[in-house]
């Protein structure tokens, strides 16, 4: 059996299906990786910047669409209305509302700083124009908040907090995460990173089957290489058996006849009138 399982032609069989077996696999799970790939969120398209007006609208929610778009805003800085945000990386955010001249205003994080003495925390003064990334108000719940926290720290960028905590003007939606400011302040926080806006991903299912079709497939080749293995073994076990004898054997004589002359006057009958056997005259039968 194992000279036919290493004949060449069996050899050769053995290598076609570990390869199809290892192609199969290797395809299967490259549509798998396709389909799980297509359900993470994407990077979507990045417009140009606008104007924090066009996207915040006095007024109104924040639209889903504008969180994490690139916007400007042009105003100036209110020292009254600074706020810093704790529990940011080790460190605070610094927040303040900067009024856009129509009688509103929006958060602004001006950057991240390691403690709340650092420097960078003074108000620039004058009219700014400020470059940033518009994000949505963070929940109240988002963050695992503490009893108390010193006075003029937040724990959360919540629009709903700063309505209460600010007095005058009116408060747009969400707040801008600045990259840049112009003209520059005197003593820079460390810009917060702010990741682009993403867009849903959408599973693809086709690729999903197409990867369950790949591993069907590694199992009929499977199947296959089994059949045609056993029927090799079966045609070899056969051939060999068939050759082991040199033809059937004479069948023996049931009644072998050393003597045939013998046997042949033994059975020949002896003749009315002619006398017995053993030479004497036969007797005529009784009436």
């Amino acid at each position: 059996m194992l000279r036919i399982l290493f004949s060449p032609r069996v050899v050769a069989l053995h290598l076609l299906a570990v390869g199809a077996l290892v192609a199969c696999v290797f395809l299967g799970r490259w549509q798998l990786g396709v389909f799980e790939d297509s359900g993470r969120p994407q990077a979507a398209v990045d417009p140009a910047p606008v104007s924090v007006t066009t996207l915040a609208q006095a007024g109104r929610h924040l639209d889903g669409e504008a969180i994490g778009r690139k916007v400007t805003a042009e105003g100036t800085f209110d020292a009254t209305r600074q706020l810093l945000v704790a529990g940011r990386d080790d460190g605070l955010w610094i927040l303040t509302a900067l009024d856009l001249g129509d009688g509103t205003s929006i958060p602004v994080v001006r950057g991240w700083i390691p403690s709340a003495s650092d420097p960078a925390t003074a108000v620039p003064e004058g009219r700014v124009t400020v470059s940033g990334r518009l994000q949505a108000s963070e929940p109240t719940d988002s963050v695992q908040r503490v009893r108390e926290v010193p006075a003029g720290q937040v724990q959360t960028v919540s629009s709903a907090e700063l309505i209460n905590m600010w007095r005058g003007g009116k408060l747009r939606d969400g707040y801008v995460v600045a990259t840049a400011q112009s003209p520059a302040p005197a003593v820079a926080a460390e810009p917060v990173p702010v990741a682009p806006p993403t867009a849903s991903g959408v599973l693809t299912w086709r690729n999903l089957a197409y990867a369950a079709q790949w591993w069907i497939f590694g199992l009929f080749a499977v199947f296959m290489w089994w059949h045609f293995v056993r029927d090799a073994v079966r045609s070899g076990t056969a051939g060999r058996d068939s050759g082991s004898g040199s033809g059937p054997e004479p069948e023996p004589d049931p009644d072998p006849d050393p003597d045939p002359d013998h046997n042949a006057g033994a059975e020949r009958a002896p003749e009315a009138g002619t006398g017995s056997p053993d030479g004497s005259p036969s007797r005529p039968a009784a009436v």
